[in-house]
């Protein structure tokens, strides 16, 4: 029977690419999303994964979300916590809704999501934790003070996990992308992308969604096993820790 894998943030851009990744590596796949119905409908139409509404900001969504996942299509046995969002300012300027809605979202949602699921994974001794977190939670980003500290959190997060986990067959890993070619990156002004932004990057181009979505498959796969804790950067050389 093939393995449950859960994709927050699932149906669109880097989500989208590692929800089919996984499918065609033989998951069975949910795919999680938050808003926007249009896109998840058009998602579920394209690939035949289902796709499931709630807020991974919402601790009871969560749980009432991962319940109807389990229930449909079996236990998860991978989750990865993809979801997240942006709301950027200087610092001088950004209010208090902002910083809240981005950890609630970015930081929070890894704790409302991974808690619910970490009892069985415990129980039945396997589990796959994979969390996206970002190029600039390792570097920080100026106007992203609110998302650059819920990233960096994620890594904290993923590193204390782990060593919970291990024990009971359970990896916790992060990758942070750079720039990848998602739908969002693409819409930026073509003068700023050639002139700003893409001569930072050593390789010389942008990511494609499909090379997260590999790192992920390999993160959740058997030949991972002996792989937790680790963060995993796909940013083109921009960023070397």
């Amino acid at each position: 029977m093939a393995k449950v894998a859960l994709v927050t943030g699932g149906s669109r851009g880097i989500g989208a690419a590692i929800s089919v990744a996984l499918k065609a590596a033989g998951y069975t796949v949910a795919a999680n999303y938050a808003g926007n119905d249009d896109a998840a409908r058009a998602f579920t139409a394209e690939t035949g994964i289902p796709a499931y509404k709630w807020s991974v900001a919402d601790y009871d969504a969560c749980v009432a979300g991962i319940a109807q996942v389990e229930a449909d299509l079996g236990p998860v046995a991978v989750l990865v916590n993809n979801a997240g969002i942006t709301r950027d300012a200087m610092f001088h300027k950004m209010t208090p809704m902002a910083w809240k809605e981005v950890i609630d979202t970015n930081l929070s949602g890894l704790f409302n999501m991974t808690h619910p699921l970490w009892g069985g994974m415990r129980d039945r001794k396997f589990g796959r934790v994979i969390n996206i977190s970002s190029i600039n939670g390792q570097k920080g980003q100026a106007g992203q003070v609110n998302y650059s500290a819920a990233k960096s959190g994620d890594l904290g997060f993923t590193k204390a996990l782990a060593q919970e986990g291990a024990r009971a067959g359970i990896t916790v890993n992060a990758i942070c992308p750079g720039y990848i070619g998602t739908e969002m990156v693409r819409a930026i002004d073509p003068k700023v992308l050639a002139e700003r932004i893409i001569p930072q990057i050593p390789v010389g181009r942008l990511g494609e969604p499909a090379e997260v979505a590999r790192i992920a498959v390999f993160l959740a796969s058997d030949d991972a096993g002996f792989i937790t804790g680790s963060t995993i950067s796909a940013n083109g050389g921009q960023f070397v820790a």
